[in-house]
């Protein structure tokens, strides 16, 4: 038989209560292809199914990107599982989503989006302290291939100097 006291009942009730902050999902190939500019953080306007899918982790990053529509922001491919137990008032996965950004940022992003080879792609997605879901988008430029190249070379040049400090 397991006792409770109502000391340990306040301290399982506190514990359930707390949001998990430790949901960090990233698009690691958003770094390989771009070449970032400037970075943002947007809320999301979310389904109440659509949150409990991302305290699951159950978000993909890798295709998303953001556009405008009637001077609002929206991300679009950005794909967030269904929750499991929801029943007919599931989302659908693949939904735009819009983006919560000040007037100022949305009108300075407008701008730069207008010149040629700029974008805004979704890098990461976290809960802040509050619970809330964020959206880390950044403004970038594609990379070209000998970019890419030069980014590889590097990343390797940087591991053989971690293993040779490590063996010494």
């Amino acid at each position: 038989m397991l006792f409770i006291t109502a000391r340990s009942f306040k301290l399982l009730i506190a514990m359930a209560k707390k949001p998990q902050t430790n949901i960090n999902i990233r698009n690691k190939k958003a770094s390989f292809e771009f070449e970032f500019l400037e970075k943002y953080v947007a809320g999301i306007q979310l389904f109440g199914t659509e949150i409990k899918s991302i305290r699951q982790g159950k978000a993909n990053l890798a295709d998303a990107y953001c556009f405008f529509r009637n001077n609002e922001l929206w991300v679009q491919n950005m794909h967030i599982s269904e929750y499991w137990w929801g029943t007919c008032n599931n989302h659908d996965p693949k939904r735009e989503r819009k983006l919560l950004l000040s007037r100022k940022e949305l009108n300075k992003l407008e701008r730069k989006t207008k010149d040629k080879g700029l974008t805004i792609i979704a890098i990461r997605m976290f809960l802040n302290e509050r619970g809330f879901a964020k959206l880390e988008i950044a403004l970038a430029k594609g990379k070209k291939r000998y970019d890419k190249r030069e980014d590889i070379k590097q990343r390797e040049s940087k591991r053989e100097l971690d293993r040779m400090r490590k063996n010494s």
